[in-house]
């Protein structure tokens, strides 16, 4: 599954990260692990500090570009290519701002496709969660209240 999400990250890399002189080639695909473990680490951090419910909200109702979890996500990833690879800090947040909120909206379409049970919402969270429980009954439970 992180595969199918590192995958969408590179789909949506080809201006940001691609086409952009200031990211050299050779840390091309180092950037787009960048951004795919910052997405997860983002999500992880969710449910390791009790924020599920919101999670969950987030897939329901995303609101993807006023989102507090996608600005979060873009900061931490801008900071990244900052820190790590020289990206002067706006260039930084011009590629991240082009990269995560696409690749988070295409994952709530993909987590709403009942065609696709690799990125259905319970099983993307139990995977975040390590595979520790299975998280469907009780993320189910919270998507109705």
């Amino acid at each position: 599954m992180f595969e199918k999400l590192y995958l969408l990250v590179k789909n949506n890399a080809t201006t940001a990260i691609f086409d952009n002189p200031a990211i050299p080639q050779q840390y091309h695909e180092a950037v787009i692990n960048e951004a795919s473990s910052t997405i997860i680490e983002v999500l992880k951090s969710q449910l390791e500090t009790g924020k599920m419910k919101d999670l969950v909200k987030f897939f329901q109702y995303p609101g993807i570009y006023n989102n507090s979890l996608v600005k979060t996500m873009v900061t931490r990833f801008a900071n990244k290519l900052n820190k790590f690879y020289g990206i002067e800090t706006s260039t930084a947040l011009t590629v991240a701002t082009s990269i995560i909120p696409p690749v988070m909206l295409e994952l709530v379409v993909q987590s709403k496709n009942k065609q696709d049970k690799e990125f259905s919402l319970s099983n993307f969270l139990s995977k975040l969660n390590g595979n520790k429980a299975d998280l469907s009954g009780l993320m189910h439970r919270m998507a109705l209240a």
